[in-house]
């Protein structure tokens, strides 16, 4: 690692112009994490999509990344990102297991059998909202954005109503933003204890739910996973599938009110949702940099550095959909009628999200119910106010306060 490493910001106080910045550094550029090791940060597109599907890159630190191996970093954030054992952290066999063990969960029928669920969710917040008086200012993102994907995360789970849910929702918030070593560790700590408790419910009283296959994946067939893997893997569906989404709900709604042109463009039918939802993945993915991948043996980058074995690797997901390589001069820009808005914010390769089919769905029910149940929905703040998320891990939101009027 020759080159002198860019410092990235902990607080994440603008994760687009810190992308723009390395972009404009190389397709890879090494960065210093916050309280972590030096990394590779992959800006363009077509690098990180040919790196996401190369055996040589891995994403288990226990095999692959000899300061981990070593004993280093295990007291910092990054316990939460490869310090877990799941298909999220594994390589290879055992990512092919893990994976074989969950994705019935995901396959087209099942997530299409969840439409009626997200529909009666969706109705229910919204009605919530709509009770409120009209004209009445309310954070959008706790009302709405933020609960939606975490109730349809509960059903899945097969979690009764009850604080749970609500504390759930607050420690997978906690993992997706915070660099602090304690906070982090204390949070793992009470989320596993939560999952943990779940896990042992469902021993007991199984049902139809994903936690009971699991849990029959564990006991019952061979141990095909271990319980550290089985409430990791928990852990793993809670945080990619709630979160991420709030922030694809947000975001779209940021992006769709900052430019009414674009709105007015699907109002008329001249563009559809399923436009709205790609080109925000692209322009604001709920996911700006993703921890952590590992070299497995030396990588040359044409034209650039050699990624050498046992470095780390970060994948810059709000740097790669703003490449201009890709997209072009208007790489920038919010246009819902591009005629290509590829992206990598799902994930490329083996490791592609399972669950990107339920996200885009609670989307496209979310969306167009928002907007037809508050027809001149707009922010009571400026805008240039809003807070971002926190940490350098999510791009979306602390808050999106809106005044509610009723259509």
């Amino acid at each position: 690692m020759g080159q002198q490493p860019i410092a990235i910001d902990p607080t994440g106080a603008d994760v687009h112009a810190e992308a723009a910045r390395l972009r404009a550094l190389g397709r890879a550029t090494l960065v210093q994490l916050p309280d972590g090791p030096l990394a590779w940060s992959i800006t363009s597109h077509a690098l990180l999509k040919e790196l996401l599907t190369d055996p040589r890159v891995s994403k288990n630190a226990r095999e692959h990344w000899p300061a981990w191996q070593r004993g280093e970093y295990h007291e910092t954030w990054l316990q939460t990102w490869v310090g877990v054992s799941n298909m999220f952290t594994a390589y290879g066999a055992d990512h092919r297991r893990l994976r074989k063990l969950i994705a019935p969960a995901f396959t087209a029928r099942r997530t299409e059998a969840m439409l009626p669920s997200v529909e009666r969710i969706t109705t229910a917040l919204l009605d919530d909202l709509a009770a409120m008086p009209p004209g009445v200012t309310t954070d959008l993102r706790e009302g709405f954005a933020h609960p939606l994907p975490m109730q349809v995360i509960c059903e899945l789970f097969g979690i009764p109503d009850g604080d749970i849910r609500a504390e759930l929702g607050q420690l997978s918030e906690i993992i997706m933003t915070t660099v602090d070593p304690e906070e982090a560790g204390a949070t793992l700590v009470a989320i596993h204890e939560l999952l943990g408790g779940l896990v042992a419910l469902k021993r007991k009283e199984p049902a139809e739910d994903l936690t009971s296959v699991l849990v029959s994946a564990r006991d019952d067939e061979g141990h095909k996973m271990s319980e550290e893997e089985l409430v990791d893997t928990l852990l793993l569906v809670l945080v990619a599938g709630h979160e991420t989404t709030a922030n694809l709900i947000g975001n779209a709604v940021h992006s769709l009110l900052t430019h009414p042109d674009q709105l007015q463009l699907v109002r008329d039918g001249k563009a559809s949702w399923n436009d709205v939802i790609e080109e925000t993945l692209r322009r604001s993915p709920s996911v700006a940099n993703l921890p952590l991948r590992f070299a497995v043996e030396d990588i040359e980058i044409p034209g650039g550095p050699v990624i050498r074995k046992g470095d780390t690797i970060l994948t810059s997901i709000a740097a790669t959909g703003r490449d201009p390589e890709r997209h072009g001069p208007t790489a920038e820009s919010f246009d819902i009628r591009r005629a290509d808005p590829e992206h990598l914010t799902f994930g490329h390769g083996v490791h592609r999200c399972l669950g990107s089919p339920l996200a885009r769905m609670e989307a496209r029910i979310a969306l167009p119910a928002l907007f037809a149940r508050f027809p001149d929905l707009e922010f009571a703040v400026p805008t240039e106010k809003l807070e971002p998320s926190g940490g350098f891990i999510v791009d979306g939101f602390r808050t999106l306060p809106v005044r509610l009027t009723h259509g």
